[in-house]
């Protein structure tokens, strides 16, 4: 009997020791690129809005959850070159803050006229796709977009038009969109009236109300490593900068032969304080670290997994919100 019961308890012993290196292992274990990947995608998907109607119904407004007037002229619409008739299908984004930026991996950077980049200031990045079974379509004719100004912290008349390019990595930078399609009207495509923006373009796809910002100061370069196990392909580099509130987000977008993230244009003020965010993907959920810095010229910053927390989605957006 004796024997039977050693012998129990060293199996439920070697259960417990294997049960615990296995979740050893789990927690220490990077995120693949695939997973990192979808947990960006159902960040999108979640806030992804859709409405229908009927091309014949000809120009139709449709009203965002957070008050974005979008017209879209059914008219217009075409598919293959034909024009379309019958039941559309619209998919919609509105982006107003960076917690929501980060998490779909759409920060404001963009793309200046010698092909660097710098940070954004932006009034609201928007994505619209129209399809019918299945099959996407195009316009002949401007979409526009009423924009209420409370939801970018009020009118700033040097808001432009941007345009949103994604590369074959899925990363997204914008350009100037009187540079990518004629889009004029003296503001891009974007005019304030009272209290909205009116914006007008004539794409599917990515586009930003946006302004470059501006530093007097001298710029210089910085660099950061992630935790061990990850890199550019499972895991990312953010940059918030402090005083520039919720619709702004750079991104350290190069990865370099030794193995660190930077941001290589030398666009970074020195003396600019900001916080610098690691995030990958866990388990489904996020596994993230927020370090307030001031620049300094030629600054590496390093994180290590000590330094993370793991967290929902809900979390990590309301944290890096609360950056201001």
């Amino acid at each position: 009997m004796r024997t039977n019961f050693k012998t129990i308890g060293l199996l439920f012993l070697a259960a417990i020791s294997f049960v615990s290196c296995e979740n050893e292992n789990t927690e220490n274990t990077p995120a693949t690129a695939a997973e990192f990947a979808n947990v960006r995608q159902a960040a999108l998907d979640k806030i992804t809005q859709q409405f229908t109607f009927n091309a014949e119904d000809g120009a139709k407004t449709f009203t965002s959850k957070n008050g974005v007037k979008i017209t879209i002229n059914g008219d217009c619409l075409t598919k293959d070159g034909s024009p379309v008739t019958g039941e559309v299908k619209i998919e919609y984004v509105e982006l107003f803050d960076k917690g929501n930026m980060l998490v779909t991996n759409k920060p404001t950077m963009g793309i200046m006229p010698d092909g660097n980049r710098n940070l954004l200031i932006s009034g609201g990045e928007f994505f619209i796709k129209a399809t019918q079974n299945g099959k996407e379509l195009a316009t002949t004719c401007n979409i526009t977009l009423l924009v209420p100004a409370s939801l970018t912290d009020g009118v700033d008349n040097a808001m432009t038009l941007w345009k949103g390019i994604i590369d074959d990595e899925g990363n997204l930078a914008w350009e100037d969109a009187r540079k990518a399609d004629g889009t004029n009207g003296g503001k891009g495509g974007v005019q304030a009236e009272g209290n909205n923006y009116y914006v007008s373009f004539g794409n599917f796809g990515w586009t930003n109300v946006d302004k470059f910002y501006s530093d007097p100061r001298p710029k210089t370069t910085i660099l950061a490593d992630a935790p061990e196990g990850y890199d550019n392909t499972n895991s990312a580099i953010y940059l918030s900068y402090d005083g520039e509130g919720t619709n702004a987000l750079a991104k350290l977008d190069t990865y370099t032969a030794q193995g660190l993230f930077s941001e290589h244009y030398g666009q970074i003020p020195v003396g600019l304080a900001c916080h610098v965010i690691f995030v990958t993907e866990e388990n489904g959920n996020w596994r993230y670290a927020i370090k307030g810095v001031t620049v300094q010229a030629n600054d590496v910053y390093t994180f290590t997994m000590a330094e993370t927390t793991v967290g929902t989605e809900a979390q990590l957006i309301a944290a890096i919100n609360a950056i201001q």
